[in-house]
């Protein structure tokens, strides 16, 4: 048997792929399915093949197949292609569309007037790189299509129920806070911003926890369709894209700083906007993004969990796998980390190095 703790985007598509597969699986989250208090919840995350690792470039080749399984399997779109941007000289357009055509991906590298010309509701000083596989995920509808399906393969849920302590020998014993213990062969642990909080009795690399806070601003042109994009120079690295649901009734989009999170754990983050943030996001949508109106109609906080390297965790140690692909850009692999975690957990494959628990660098 086969536990899987927690059901945030890769807990739940882990249970998914080892259900599939035939396994015994039982899936224990201490929230409700879709909850708000981690890194999984909302409507828009983004899905990019532009790297400067050839390594993610070809991650995101399998990721984007493990997508349309997905989709396939659960009836459920789940991953709309908008198109995306790269912006910047931090992003260096140049050296990227350099990896990707070294990689076979199609990108369209434009000068500033041209891309203007195409998207005049963005503001360009520089040349953009355009690559049209780019788009948005639906985090919330993965979860609950990747738990619908595990049910609906054989996997039993317990929701609602944390996981107290877990005990390691030949096989591993969990304890729950409402009195349950489960033997089981293998322990996936998928628990994102609570991994360090678990004491587990093995070596974590550091993980460094941060509230990150996100920001939606209504479009000035309902009808326009925006790519995502990723624009970064010498202050400030920020994201954009469609912001679904999360945005309210009205066309938005979702902007927010990659860095600048403010250092927290998971169960001590307060969920409180930082006021200078937003200050610095709604300057830059006012300065380079002149199709939205500078002021969120809408704004909430989430948790990122990254290590120095900003590669994944996911490594297995006796009878515990750990599954930790954060980092602040791990969702766009989702089911694919779960096919992976799901390989680890079966004795189907080994570690990528990359992702060991104790780097060789």
């Amino acid at each position: 048997m086969i536990a899987v703790v927690g059901a945030g985007l890769m807990g739940a598509a882990t249970a998914w792929q080892l259900a599939r597969r035939g396994h015994e699986v039982t899936l224990i989250e201490a929230y409700d399915i879709g909850h708000r208090h981690g890194s999984s919840h909302g409507s828009s995350r983004i899905f990019r093949r532009a790297y400067a690792d050839p390594f993610y470039i070809g991650l995101t080749g399998k990721a984007f197949e493990s997508w349309r399984e997905l989709e396939h399997d659960s009836a459920t779109p789940l991953l709309r292609t908008t198109g995306g941007l790269d912006l910047g000289p931090g992003r260096d357009p140049e050296a990227l569309a350099a990896v990707l055509g070294a990689a076979g991906v199609p990108y369209e590298l434009l000068g500033a007037e041209a891309a203007v010309e195409r998207w005049p509701h963005i503001h360009f000083d520089g040349p953009a790189l355009y690559q049209p596989d780019a788009g948005v995920i639906d985090a919330d509808e993965t979860v609950a299509a990747c738990v619908r399906r595990a049910n609906e393969h054989g996997a039993d849920a317990w929701i609602g129920v944390r996981v107290t302590g877990i005990d390691v020998q030949e096989k591993a014993r969990l304890r729950t806070d409402d009195g349950r213990e489960l033997i089981a062969d293998t322990v996936v642990i998928a628990a994102g911003a609570w991994l360090p909080e678990l004491e587990l009795p093995l070596p974590l690399p550091p993980l460094h926890v941060t509230q990150q806070q996100v920001f939606h601003f209504r479009q000035r042109d309902p009808s326009v369709a925006w790519p995502i994009l990723v624009s970064k120079d010498a202050s400030m690295q920020v994201f954009g894209l469609p912001s679904g649901g999360d945005g309210g009734p009205l066309p938005a989009v979702k902007v927010a700083e990659h860095d600048r999170g403010t250092p927290t754990t998971a169960t001590t983050r307060n969920g409180f906007v930082d006021p200078a943030s937003r200050t610095r996001v709604s300057d830059f949508v006012r300065d380079r993004l002149p199709g939205l109106a500078p002021d969120p109609v809408t704004e909430a906080t989430c948790l990122y969990t990254t290590t120095p390297d900003e590669d994944f965790v996911l490594d297995r140690h006796g009878p515990l796998v750990i599954v930790s692909p954060c980092s602040g850009h791990g969702a766009k692999f989702a089911p694919l980390i779960g096919a992976m975690a799901a390989d680890l957990a079966t004795g189907r494959a080994e570690p990528h190095p990359r992702f060991r628990l104790e780097r060789t660098a």
